[in-house]
């Protein structure tokens, strides 16, 4: 069964927050749900489904008896940052399916504030089937995305001056964002010369750290259409996870191979058709893949794509992250799928900022990347169209 149409994307909500020293991260959800019910035109009351990942305190259970729901319907899929993106298709599904009228998607954390960052080495969990044969090793997000980057370089010959122009169109659209992390313009040369995390990544290739949060209510048409808000319709959805295969894992690829194909197919368009594109922009190199294995550029063309402007609004042909991303604006606890699929409600809505609104913009694709591409994650695309 085909989801296209059969629900609508009616608030979506960014807190604004980027350091949450003093609330906690269940107020956090809380704020961002209040603010997304709000923004269309609905209350705690009207919720009749939940969907949450690994990020909410006690999971689906107790984060339903905090916020005062009264639910049919609770999903706490979890596929790190890409969780949100499967949680808009799971929740079309739900809708298609009589589950639920209104579903309630939330994230929010608090890393800034409590010193986490991607440069530790990973916190495993026991008995989990990989640990005895990575752990020893000490990865952490920073040097798994690296060695992804390397060999890129290697295979297809994408230069360190390439991936930089991902932080430079972030950064020409976080300008005119004012809560963004990073506001500063830089260039080429900034991002070189700023100092090496893990080889051939460099300080400014790295998102930023940030506390906070986002949501998205999801209904069925008839709610949409009897609403007051624009009419953004969930068109195609795809997700599929990617993994080591027992050591014969090709690191030149994601996992947006699979989900991307699955989300055009599914809203019957190309990526010739996409006016505006949320890409998940954990390092440089993330975005430069996504693109490439999502159909926007022959693979190993990527740099060359990006290092042509392509990604700026008002310049290029596929402007992206208009809020200026997870290097530039805003990663809530280190998941950057939400805050993409929030841009994309603006961008089709005509709410974006005017300096970055995308003329005309009908239809946006978010494709996000949870987990690491140099062990196993989990990627999630969404098209979504305004009507």
């Amino acid at each position: 069964m085909s989801i296209k149409g059969k629900a609508y994307i009616a608030g979506a909500f960014e807190h604004p927050t980027r350091k949450a020293e003093n609330t906690s991260v269940a107020a956090l959800h809380a704020e961002c749900a209040k603010g997304a019910l709000e923004d269309a035109g609905l209350t705690f009351e009207d919720v009749d489904g939940y969907f949450c990942a690994g990020d909410a305190p006690g999971g689906a259970l107790s984060m339903v008896d905090y916020l005062g729901l009264n639910v049919r319907h609770v999903d706490s899929t979890e596929t790190g940052g890409s969780s949100y993106i499967v949680h808009v298709s799971h929740a079309a599904q739900a809708i298609a399916a009589g589950k639920c009228d209104v579903a309630l998607i939330t994230m929010g954390g608090r890393p800034r504030a409590e010193g986490k960052s991607g440069v530790k080495p990973k916190a495993f969990t026991p008995n989990v089937p990989e640990v005895p044969f990575e752990r020893p090793y000490g990865p952490t997000a920073v040097n798994e995305y690296a060695m992804a980057a390397k060999l890129h370089m290697h295979e297809y010959g994408t230069t360190s001056e390439q991936m930089a122009w991902v932080k430079v169109a972030a950064s020409h659209h976080a300008q005119y964002n004012p809560n963004a992390r990073l506001k500063e313009l830089v260039t080429v040369e900034d991002v070189l010369n700023s100092p090496m995390i893990a080889d051939p990544l460099h300080l400014m290739d790295c998102c930023v750290v940030s506390d906070g949060g986002g949501a998205l209510i999801v209904v069925k048409p008839e709610i949409a259409k009897s609403s007051n808000r624009p009419l953004i319709q969930v068109s195609g959805t795809g997700e599929s996870p990617k993994g080591p295969m027992g050591g014969k894992m090709d690191m030149t690829y994601t996992g947006a191979v699979h989900s991307g194909k699955t989300a055009f197919e599914e809203a019957g368009l190309t990526p010739a058709d996409i006016k505006y594109a949320g890409i998940y922009d954990s390092f440089t190199i993330t975005v430069i893949m996504q693109l490439e294995d999502l159909g926007f550029c022959k693979k190993g063309e990527g740099g060359k794509f990006v290092s042509e402007g392509n990604l700026i609004s008002g310049k290029g042909n596929l402007p992206i992250n208009t809020d200026g991303g997870g290097l530039n604006n805003n990663h809530p606890t280190s998941r950057g799928g939400m805050t993409k699929l929030i841009e994309a409600v603006r961008q089709l809505r005509g709410e974006a900022h005017p300096k970055v609104q995308v003329d005309n913009c009908d239809i946006a694709l978010v494709n996000g990347i949870g987990g690491g591409l140099g062990s196993r994650h989990g990627s999630a695309t969404l098209i979504m169209e305004g009507v």
